[in-house]
């Protein structure tokens, strides 16, 4: 069985996030992983919360709580809301901890003797409001290449050009509003992205299979206008890895650290160590050197699209750069935007659905199934309640959830609850088996090749598969004239809700548990063939039928949650 790296984009420490965050990472991430494991692979699956930076400063001075008090709160919190969306990570690491400290100010040390940092005096926006010299994304203003009004100082999120503060048009503060704003001079370091450019492009070039939403952008990033630009990788501020070389002091950089976007990517190895000294792991080494056994690991990325120029620009100059012997990613699988009902999710209007809250109205499994089965991976998509309704209670309860309670009650009322003996397969039991084995490898080609939506579609055509099978055999019917043919027809019935079990639990692992346990399977190794899967529980097997595995969705709920989210207003926003 191979090995599996897996990382998620970190999500940012300033509050809650919301379902576009939870499905253009964390979430396929945790499906992929799952079914790696399901079938038998060695998967590390690491995360962590992304702490430095002036947003989680401002946060919590908002919250009134010292800056390293709210993130390590904000880290518990996120944690648990993770497990409660039953995301599997094997450590959930932060990015302010020592181990990521240590690895930053190493690769930096490496960079340096590498001559891929350059030192540059430059003069940066110090707004006199605020009192402080303002990092790129807390200064916007309209952008010179497209006029989009919204424009943040390292970026437009409406072209993606990469841009300066200095570049854009009436500039101010998102922080106070003010544009009372100056340049003052100020030293920092650059890397020198520009050095490495032939080197990504070759790289990038070998990525044949990468999603082309992913070689798109960076394409792009890499060859539009003037091509790769050189990039600030430290900061005025106060919270954050302190500029250093390794253990030594950096002359003239006293009081500075590293831009988290230096340091954020540098977390997923820092993970793999914490999760060694946590006690919960060993070796990090053979998952992320190659000269200690990590070149036999396939290492899968996922990731938001706006995301994907730091992942294959920023974080491989820095692996490369470094010339030390580290895992480079093989696959990233890129996402596009997940909007909320005709607008924008937005934490500031209370707009949309945040992971707290939808986990307080409805059990995790419901959402894991939509976001899954609608995850915006051709194009942006769009979260209206309409359509959850609709692919709850048509999906979840009228054929998954149905199809179970109407074989496990039926067999309980004529056979008891045990899988009933007598009667034997016969054309439309061997027509079943043909068409499960069937799409049962489509779904392992899509989930292998990470194409979530066409993997989610098979597995409901297989769970329509077992209800269409079930209504034309008829047991209830065939039970008045043949009771061992409507038996056989059960017996298939079970089985099918047992392959169920074990198939559907990546993407609802709280569903196949509770139906592994009432069917009271002891093996739920991934099926090697339909045809063995659908005997595994043999006559007499005893079950217990499971409770309603879904409820449906009323049209009530559906409206007074459509109202309960629908925030302040519906203009475009970044939240």
């Amino acid at each position: 069985m191979a090995r599996h790296l897996i990382t998620s984009a970190l999500p940012y420490i300033n509050g809650i996030k919301h379902l576009g965050t939870l499905i253009g990472s964390q979430l396929p991430a945790d499906l992929y992983a799952r079914y790696l494991r399901g079938r038998g692979h060695e998967v590390l699956f690491l995360c962590a919360t992304d702490e430095h930076g002036t947003p989680a400063e401002i946060a919590a001075k908002k919250a009134g709580q010292p800056v390293a008090e709210y993130c390590a709160e904000m880290h518990h919190t996120q944690g648990r809301l993770a497990e409660g969306f039953g995301l599997s990570f094997d450590h959930y690491g932060r990015s302010s901890g020592p181990q990521n400290h240590r690895l930053t100010q190493h690769f930096a040390a490496r960079l340096a003797e590498a001559g891929l940092i350059r030192e540059v005096s430059e003069r940066q926006m110090y707004s006199h409001a605020d009192g402080r010299f303002l990092p790129d994304r807390y200064i916007e203003g309209t952008c010179p290449n497209c006029g989009f009004a919204e424009a943040r100082g390292d970026q437009c999120d409406n072209c993606t050009k990469q841009l300066d503060p200095v570049d854009l048009i009436e500039p101010h503060s998102t922080i106070s509003g003010s544009t009372d704003l100056e340049m003052r001079e100020t030293k920092h370091l650059y890397l020198r992205q520009s050095a490495m450019k032939d080197a990504l492009n070759e790289w990038i070039d070998q990525q044949a299979d990468w999603p082309i939403l992913t070689t798109s952008i960076a394409k792009k990033w890499l060859n539009d206008g003037d091509g790769l630009q050189d990039r600030g990788i430290t900061r005025d501020l106060d919270w954050g890895v302190p500029v250093q070389k390794g253990d030594e002091p950096w002359p003239g950089m006293e009081g500075k650290v590293f831009y988290v976007w230096f340091d954020a990517p540098i977390e997923y190895i820092a993970a793999a160590q914490e999760w060694v000294d946590a006690g919960t792991g060993t070796d990090w080494e053979r998952w992320w050197r190659t000269d200690k056994g990590a070149d036999d690991v396939r290492y899968t990325q996922f990731m938001g699209k706006d995301n994907v120029p730091f992942h294959t620009l920023g974080f491989p100059v820095t692996i490369l750069g470094s010339g030390e012997p580290w895992k480079l990613v093989d696959y990233i699988k890129s996402f596009n935007y997940l909007n909320y009902d005709g607008g924008q999710f937005s934490t500031s209007r209370g707009r949309g659905v945040f992971m707290d809250a939808a986990l307080d109205i409805l059990p995790a499994d419901y959402w894991r199934w939509w976001l899954l089965s609608h995850a915006p991976e051709s194009g942006d998509a769009e979260f209206t309640w309409e359509n959850f309704q609709a692919g709850v209670n048509k999906d979840l309860a009228d054929v998954l959830g149905n199809f179970v309670s109407r074989v496990t009650k039926f067999c309980r009322s004529k056979f008891g609850e045990e899988v009933p003996a007598g009667g034997a397969y016969g054309e439309r039991e061997e027509a079943l088996i043909a068409e499960i084995e069937r799409r049962l490898r489509a779904y392992e080609a899509q989930m292998e090749a990470i194409e979530v939506r066409k993997a989610a579609a098979e597995l409901r055509a297989i769970w329509v598969a077992g209800n269409e099978y079930l209504q034309a055999a008829a047991p209830w019917a065939t039970f008045k004239e043949d009771p061992e043919a409507a038996a056989a027809q059960v017996r298939m019935g079970l089985n099918l809700a047992a392959l169920y079990a074990v198939i559907s639990a990546p993407f609802l692992p709280f569903t196949a548990k509770a139906l592994a346990e009432a069917l009271k399977l002891e093996d739920t190794a991934w099926p090697g063939s339909a045809e063995a899967a659908l005997g595994a529980l043999p006559a007499g097997h005893a079950f217990s039928v499971p409770e309603n595995l879904f409820t449906k969705i009323t049209d009530e709920q559906r409206e007074e949650w459509q109202d309960r989210f629908a925030g302040k207003a519906i203009a475009p926003e970044d939240s």
